[in-house]
């Protein structure tokens, strides 16, 4: 789940993490009296979108950049006016491009100095660990790629967190003045906190910043959440922004479904990741470009399977379906239940290839069979993927012709 830049800082805040003062605006009056009520002073306004490449992004409307500083309420209004309702195009988000619905409108920072530092998950360790760096500003990636000594890391212990003598050494390494010290580490452990407080998986902080008059700030905030405990945190649930999301992702989520789109033309029905991962790189391998990754699970029932037909085909560019189910707990009779229901509610205009595996695999051959419908029945999943890859081909031939392999 992805929150915004706003919802970020509201939540760093709650931690004592220093921020420069400012809110959101949906409206071109609220961003104009904000930026009133912050006085004479420089103001950034940031689109507010689930992407990053602001600065650089351009608006389809023609106006350039998602982050522009302006000195008057007056030029702060002109500037959310190009914004708000309009689409802005990242290197992140696709020539699709995301909808500005909010705004940040805040006073900006005199910047000294830009670093790097983010909390995150080390699976290696199974504990937090502290990676930081004097080269903030830039993507970590490019950092580690070009200049991996920059890289500081420093592992934290779960049972005892962040020690203050940690984060003193990581100020230290920062190359904090002595003077700034005390802030620096006041903010790390806010950071800690809040990592542990929401059960993050990731708070990167880039960048963080030293202004000209020696303060310590967190300017932009990046949070990952572990999904398996938002259960636990209603409040950080409620934060999620489903329109900034994929419709089709949205609507999954809501039965219990987990769908990612691709850019493909065969939608790919499977149960478990592991599965997914393996039947769309199969697709790759003999020729095919995969639609989605569509799981559902172990334990999806009939309506499940039949709300996720709907949603594959929902996808104008799915061109061929391919079930691939290894059923263990799931059981092949209930997805092939779900296939014959899903024929009899919409119309099923795309071909099918079917491989079964596993618990029930008789019977649901035996329903499908009965059922009249025409699908196209894989032995293996090589046998079912380069049916699907030909299937695809013969219904759009300009699809990319099978390979021999």
């Amino acid at each position: 789940m992805n929150i915004h830049e706003y919802q970020a800082r509201e939540l760093l805040q709650k931690f004592g993490v220093a921020t420069t003062r400012g809110k959101v605006a949906s409206r071109l009056d609220e961003a104009e009296q904000i930026a009133r009520e912050l006085g004479d002073v420089e103001i950034v306004v940031k689109a507010q979108v689930h992407a990053g490449g602001r600065g650089k992004g351009t608006f389809k409307n023609g106006f350039k950049g998602g982050v522009h500083v302006r000195k008057t309420p007056a030029e702060v209004r002109d500037v959310a006016a190009k914004m708000l309702g309009e689409i802005l195009v990242t290197h992140q988000t696709g020539p699709a491009g995301r909808t500005v619905n909010k705004v940040l409108v805040a006073e900006s920072a005199d910047i000294a100095r830009e670093i790097y530092f983010a909390i995150l998950l080390d699976r290696a360790t199974a504990a937090p660990l502290i990676v930081a760096s004097t080269e903030g500003g830039v993507e970590i990636e490019a950092v580690a790629a070009k200049s991996p000594e920059k890289i500081i890391r420093e592992a934290i212990d779960p049972l005892a967190g962040l020690q203050p003598f940690q984060a003193r050494k990581v100020a230290k390494q920062l190359g904090f003045e002595s003077s700034q010290l005390k802030n620096a580490s006041k903010l790390f452990e806010g950071l800690y906190r809040t990592f542990i407080a929401f059960d993050c998986s990731m708070v990167e902080v880039n960048p963080l910043v030293v202004t000209t008059k020696g303060e310590v700030l967190a300017l932009d905030a990046k949070f990952n959440f572990d999904d398996n405990a938002l259960y636990r945190h209603p409040e950080i649930a409620a934060l999620r922004d489903v329109a900034q999301e994929d419709p089709r992702e949205v609507e999954a989520s809501k039965h219990g479904l987990n769908y990612i789109g691709l850019d493909g033309n065969i939608a790919c029905l499977v149960n478990g990741a592991g599965l997914a991962m393996a039947t769309m790189d199969i697709i790759k391998f003999y020729g095919g470009e995969p639609a989605n990754f569509l799981d559902v699970g172990g334990g999806a029932n009939e309506q499940q399977v039949t709300k996720a037909f709907k949603i594959l085909l929902a996808d104008k560019k799915v061109k061929a379906i391919l079930v691939n189910i290894f059923g263990g707990i799931m059981k092949c009779d209930v997805i092939a239940q779900g296939i014959i229901n899903a024929a009899k509610t919409i119309k099923l205009s795309e071909p099918v290839v079917v491989r079964l595996e596993g618990t029930n695999v008789e019977r649901a051959k035996q329903l499908l069979k009965e059922s009249g419908l025409a699908l196209i029945t894989a032995g293996d999943l090589a046998d079912a993927a380069q049916k699907a890859v030909a299937a695809a081909v013969a219904v759009n031939p300009k699809s990319q012709v099978p390979s021999s392999k």
